[in-house]
């Protein structure tokens, strides 16, 4: 039996939410996509500055309408991760 990609296996997965390097080349080689690495800069320029934005609108919006209030809260569910690593100020 053949082994699932990487991004779907712990080994893919980072600690603090999202994929790590290895995560993101599996997925990228499995199915074609272009995935980049979060925006972690505090102060990013240029295209860096509209993707984080945009990745923050998205994902502050999906935490208040599609999460339960305690997923919400938890501090270890895997949008608020998320969140942090890419530093969203969500209201």
């Amino acid at each position: 039996m053949a082994k699932s990609p990487a991004w779907q296996r712990k080994e893919g997965k980072s600690k603090s939410g999202g994929l790590n390097a290895k995560g993101r080349a599996s997925y990228n080689k499995s199915t074609g996509g272009k995935l980049k690495a979060p925006v972690t800069k505090k102060n990013p320029t240029g295209k860096a500055k509209s993707r984080r934005k945009s990745f923050c609108a998205r994902m502050c919006g999906m935490k208040k309408r599609l999460t339960s209030t305690k997923t919400a809260r938890d501090p270890n569910s895997r949008i608020n991760k998320a969140l942090r690593k890419w530093r969203c100020k969500c209201s």
